[in-house]
């Protein structure tokens, strides 16, 4: 399959051609990871689109942009309920009517974060595991990302129209617990999302306290993509897939590499995941140790699940240590 090449058509300017029926929008916005893959895929009633971007002015202009050069989206599909990936579906339905369709799982997931009854959670889950103190109410800049209603639900491994073709439904949680890839059979393209990226490893953290052991689930989800024969893969962020088989076993190396890193800091002596993490990753901007933090402490959390550490509670913190030593 060739590498997509900038649209030819003065009709999709915006566009970089994939295939002859599957399109690529970056979405920039001014946060977080600055930009999304935004896939079209061309079907009889117009482009089905996979993820929108966030819900910043930057992304709508350039959505609006891309639909004044004669794009009819027919529909949305959401991979996750992550901000940047289903920031602008609100607008879609109140600005173009366009329906948007997400998992049953990623519809639980917004309700959830409507609704929060457990606020300083992920505070006191750092404080827990002597990380820095985070604001007492966390602001959440992205949260009017999750007001609106799904206009339709799907579930694991049914049948879904995107474009004119079908694509099955596949429940990949680890990034998120209700993340989900699309698999055309017939074209052998794989819609990744944020599951598998390409030379970039995606979070994966206990985002509030429903999540349990996401690194065991991210491999087991890595594991059963492997078994679906792909051409391409469409990530959510960087560059196109063309060995997904490949890029998920250099992931699930990376996985064992920090495992194993985890594993050799605590081998000699107790050490809280705030300690580990600053051995590991270096002393820490204190505005960006958030991410490494929380994956520090989803990995402590898999590695006792599987007998590996062993933690003791002192004085209101968590302490870890190689479960073989005691």
């Amino acid at each position: 399959m060739n590498k997509p090449e900038k649209s030819n058509s003065d009709q999709y300017p915006k566009l970089l051609k994939v295939t002859e029926d599957i399109y690529q929008l970056k979405v920039r916005y001014p946060f977080g990871m600055y930009e999304m893959n935004s896939f079209l895929f061309k079907g009889d009633n117009g482009f089905t689109v996979v993820d929108t971007g966030s819900a910043s002015a930057e992304s709508q202009a350039l959505w609006e942009q891309t639909i004044a050069s004669g794009i009819t989206v027919e529909k949305l599909v959401l991979s996750h309920a992550h901000p940047d990936h289903i920031g602008l579906a609100r607008w879609f339905q109140e600005k173009h009517q366009v329906p948007v369709y997400i998992s049953s799982l990623g519809y639980k997931e917004i309700q959830r974060k409507r609704n929060n009854t457990n606020p300083d959670w992920m505070r006191n889950l750092f404080l827990k595991h002597d990380g820095p103190e985070l604001p007492v109410k966390m602001e959440n800049p992205e949260a009017d990302a999750f007001e609106f209603e799904p206009d339709g639900l799907f579930d694991n491994q049914e049948h879904i129209r995107i474009g004119n073709d079908t694509y099955e439904t596949i429940w990949t949680p680890g990034h998120s617990s209700d993340h989900f890839c699309f698999y055309s059979q017939r074209e052998q393209v794989m819609v990744t999302g944020d599951h598998v990226l390409a030379g970039l490893a995606p979070i994966i953290a206990v985002w509030s306290e429903h999540d349990v052991n996401p690194i065991k689930d991210n491999i087991a989800s890595l594991e059963r993509l492997k078994a679906y024969s792909s051409k391409i893969a469409l990530p959510g962020h960087g560059d196109l897939i063309y060995n997904l088989n490949d890029r998920i076993d250099e992931m699930i190396s990376g996985h064992q590499h920090r495992l194993q890193q985890l594993v050799a800091s605590v081998k000699n002596a107790e050490k809280t995941s705030w300690q580990v993490c600053q051995e590991i990753y270096g002393t820490l901007d204190p505005k960006k140790f958030f991410a490494p933090l929380l994956a520090t402490i989803t990995r402590f959390l898999y590695l006792e699940s599987i007998g590996e550490v062993a933690s003791e509670l002192k004085n209101g913190k968590i302490y870890y240590y190689r479960s073989n030593d005691i």
